[in-house]
């Protein structure tokens, strides 16, 4: 969720630490701060809110010359949002700056107060710095210093750390958090937590694995893992496509985002699509033999995605199928077979409670796949297998196009499945795989339905809370629903399953309670049906979105006749995810920056 940036060169560098901080804010901040090394001097600059608060604070300074930096948005963890605790943090003649978490730091903490260090913040990252130069005074040079301090941190982190004693290094430090060192020339030395800080001033870049620690001078990168032995770095292009990160004309990312599925979507099927059957050529044709059991684990909307695949998984491919919340699963002591694959959905693929549950799938042996939309992430580089969603640069913090692609994906994979254990007939596949070609008109936004939910979203700005109910696989799309309404709207919303209203929900029912009402033609309508009539009894607000009128419903949301439950699905999606646009647009919310929450979740 934090976000890093560093800089080594002569170009001025305030303005590449915040250009990097700003390509950063979509993961969620509440401070962000920088430190500049130059000339044996440190300049250092925090502030609390937005980055324009901290581009206030540093307009009147500026660098020439060499000089080294590094920056940072945090995002709270340990201790509120204040400038004391917003990074980098200091010694007494080093900076760091830091992502995740060090679990050990109260007992770091505790010796070293007791050694005579006095802390500023109530952060775990300060014990970094100090913990760096109480061995410094030990220690014949920085970086044996630097070495030894990573070995006694217990956790998740991404480390950059500048000192006086080493003015032209920044020490780096890699394990459970994201982080990728880029070049230009070789005088310049880029450091980021992502890819998109790096696009427009490196042409290569090397991602680090877990373990791997170092320092850059200008004349060298040297990496080392956490076996101590040195190891070339691997540099590979990077895009410069910074189009799909800009609003092209859109009031926010999120709206950018649901207009571009139709795009996204067509990116994840490329190539994917056979006349009868669907490939991807980067799985191992192995990799489902002898398995049993698909076990799904995720957070957030990918759980919600995974809960849609567990019906595909048990419908098409007939192959049992089990959905874990990554959260509650790596703590419960889980049994794990080795006839089980074990799938993870994860949009940045560093979502810290998934990818420790992958590891744990990995240490018992079990198959492990990754259902991510970031190239060269911890997931992809942990799992035994990785499909791409292709859904590109996602800004808004509340999840759309990674949650439509997910789905896309994981319909494709029940598809694929199903030919390997001839669960379905050529000519079904077929048949899917024309559907599946569809989806993009499917969730193209057309102006008339765009314009008719702005207009009906100022009778839903009240209220004591909404239902999102559905059956079947539109269970997990109202689950979806309700998540993306409260997510930026701070409006209350739970999504149920619409046959689960009679045992106690229905008891909230009055006038007050919103009820957004999923009733596909194809799927279990008049059951859907009835459960919807049985609210409108109790006098709840109904707002039916279907294809069919619904004559009990206060308002109506007509979707484009299809004839298929999944194309019904993918129109419903785009639906919500507009009302939930539209609601909080007039509540005059961040619709992009929502208070509280992170774009990528990589800590527990």
């Amino acid at each position: 969720m934090c976000g890093i940036v560093g800089y080594l060169g002569k170009k001025e560098t305030k303005e590449i630490l915040l250009d990097g901080l700003k390509e950063l804010e979509y993961r969620g901040y509440d401070s962000a701060g920088i430190a500049v090394l130059e000339n044996g001097n440190f300049s250092n600059y925090k502030a609390v809110g937005k980055l324009v608060n901290l581009e206030e604070k540093t307009k009147n300074f500026k660098t020439d010359g060499f000089a080294i930096g590094i920056g940072h948005t945090r995002w709270a963890t340990h201790g509120k949002p204040t400038e004391l605790n917003a990074h980098p943090h200091l010694g007494e003649s080093s900076y760091v700056v830091h992502n995740g978490i060090i679990e050990n730091y109260a007992e770091l903490k505790k010796e070293l107060q007791n050694s005579g260090v006095t802390f500023l913040s109530q952060t775990d990252t300060e014990v970094i710095v100090h913990q760096f130069e109480k061995n410094l005074k030990k220690c014949e040079n920085s970086f044996e210093a630097f070495s030894k301090t990573i070995k006694e941190l217990h956790g998740a982190y991404a480390i950059l750390l500048v000192t006086k004693s080493n003015p032209d290094t920044i020490f780096f430090a890699k394990h459970g958090s994201p982080m990728l060192v880029g070049i230009n020339n070789e005088a310049e030395k880029y450091f980021a937590s992502s890819d998109t800080p790096l696009i427009g001033h490196c042409k290569s870049v090397a991602y680090f694995e877990d373990g791997d620690y170092g320092y850059v001078t200008p004349d060298e990168i040297a990496i080392f893992n956490a076996q101590d032995t040195k190891k070339e770095p691997k540099f590979s292009p990077l895009s410069q496509n910074k189009l799909l990160a800009q609003k092209d004309g859109f009031r926010f990312f999120m709206e950018k985002e649901i207009y571009e599925q139709s795009v996204v979507i067509s990116d994840t099927l490329m190539g994917r699509l056979r006349e009868d059957e669907v490939t991807f050529d980067e799985l191992d044709p192995t990799l489902f033999d002898d398995i049993n059991e698909i076990k799904l684990c995720a957070c957030g909307t990918s759980y919600h995605s995974a809960m849609t695949a567990s019906y595909l998984f048990e419908r098409y491919s007939k192959i049992k199928t089990t959905l874990e919340i990554a959260s509650e699963f790596r703590y419960r002591n889980p049994i794990m077979t080795k006839d089980t694959l074990f799938v993870v959905v994860s949009q940045s693929g560093e979502t810290a409670d998934t990818l420790e549950t992958l590891k744990m799938a990995k240490a018992a042996g079990l198959k492990t796949l990754v259902i991510c939309n970031v190239d060269n992430s911890s997931m992809v580089r942990v799992a035994d297998a990785s499909i791409l969603t292709r859904a590109g640069i996602e800004k808004g913090v509340a999840s759309t196009k990674a949650f439509a692609t997910q789905v896309v994906v994981f319909w494709m994979l029940s598809l694929h499945v199903a030919k390997l254990k001839n669960s379905l007939s050529k000519a079904e596949i077929a048949s899917h795989i024309s559907t599946l070609r569809e989806i993009p008109s499917h969730v193209k936004v057309s102006d008339d339905m765009h314009e008719r939910i702005k207009r009906l979203s100022k009778r839903y700005l009240h209220g004591h809370g909404f239902f999102f109910i559905g059956r079947d696989i539109f269970y997990p799309l109202a689950l979806e629903g309700a998540l993306k309404l409260k997510e930026i709207s701070y409006l209350h919303a739970e999504g149920y399953p619409a046959g689960e209203m009679k045992h106690g929900p229905i008891a909230l029912a009055d006038p007050e309670l919103f009820t957004i009402a999923l009733l596909p033609k194809h799927l279990h309508y008049e059951k859907s049906k009835s459960n919807v009539e049985e609210l409108s009894a109790r006098d709840s607000t109904i707002c039916a979105i279907s294809q069919i009128p619904f004559d009990k419903a206060d308002d109506f949301i007509e979707i484009t006749p299809c004839h298929h439950y999944m194309l019904e699905f993918f129109e419903m999606m785009v639906v919500v995810q507009l009302l939930s646009l539209e609601i909080s647009i007039r509540l005059g919310n961040d619709v992009d920056m929502p208070r509280n929450l992170a774009k990528s979740v990589t800590v527990e």
